[in-house]
Formats: structure tokens, sequence, C-alpha cells
């Protein structure tokens, strides 16, 4: 239920920026390093979002995974603060096997959706996610099976040109 009276704290998204990462010490664990993208991640979506555009994330489940979001925005941000637009936010919480989906408008968190008809991620498991923009709607699948469905909140599509991804989870491939 939304208290309408006062409005959810921002939360802050923390990437690290540029020489805070550690080098990779060598052999085997670097060559699967450099299969893997940098998590947390934040890259543009060239021509922002539009129906029948799809966001693919390819990862693997870390072995002792908490948590992991996938958020499509409208700009970047900044390192320390996701933008006020948030057109889609997914959150795969593992302790109580949810995936909760959100947006945030002009600043200000909506109510979260959490209904899901099965919990697709296995720890340390790989899996393929994809976002299905639609024109009223984000259909979400993991490996080809529908995992839940999202109303539009924001109305400008073209304007949703970054995703976001930080948490338990290492990313091999995105398209």
């Amino acid at each position: 239920m939304a208290d309408s009276a006062r409005a959810p704290a921002r939360k802050r998204w923390v990437f690290p920026q540029r020489g805070e990462e550690g080098q990779p010490s060598g052999g085997a664990a670097e060559a699967d390093a450099q299969r893997r993208l940098v998590v947390p991640f934040r890259g543009h979506i060239p021509g922002g979002l539009q129906p029948g555009k799809v966001v693919v994330v390819v990862g693997v489940v870390e072995p002792r995974p908490d948590r992991f979001y996938v958020a499509l925005t409208c700009g970047p941000g900044t390192s320390r603060e996701p933008p006020p637009d948030v057109a889609l936010e997914l959150c795969v919480r593992f302790r109580d096997r949810q995936v909760v989906r959100r947006a945030c408008v002009g600043g200000r968190w909506g109510d979260a959706e959490r209904d899901v008809p099965f919990f697709p991620f296995i720890r340390d498991q790989p899996f393929k996610l994809e976002i299905r923009c639609e024109r009223s709607r984000f259909r979400v699948f993991v490996d080809g099976e529908q995992l839940c469905h999202f109303q539009h909140r924001l109305t400008s599509l073209g304007a949703v040109d970054t995703m976001w991804i930080k948490g338990s989870v290492g990313v091999t491939k995105l398209a």
C-alpha cells in the first residue's frame, strides 16, 4: 500500500569508479573474468526503447546469491544516484524467491508487483533474461518461458536509453 503523504526515500545505486576495481591476477580466473562483463554495469541502449525491441541479458547466478537488479532508465544518472525516471526495475530476491517489478516516475517510486508463476533463478546456474518492449507493457521471459509482464508507467519509451545491472550475478552477454 502506497503512502502518498510520504515519498519513499531514493535508493542509491553505487557503481565503482575507474581505478576502484582490482586487477585480475592471471590464469583461469583471469580468463573467466574476461568472459564476463563487470557488474555493477551501466550501459547505453542505442536508439532507446520502442515496441518490438528486446533487451537480452545472459548471465550466471552467483554461488551465494542475495539479490540482483536489472533496470531500464531514462539517462544514466550518476554513480551514486539513479535517474529520476526508471521505466522498469526488476529485483530478483533469492531469500523469499520473488521477482519484484516497479517504476520510478519523476523521482517517485510506484507500487511494486511481485506475483510470478515460478522462480526460475538457481544459484550457480546460467540464465537468459529477455525483456520485450510492447506498446503498453514489458513482457519478461527467462530461458524462453514468460515470467511476468509490467504495464508501462512512462509514456516516452524512446527516452529509456540506459540499462543498469547490479548484485549477485555475473553477466556473460548483452544484446
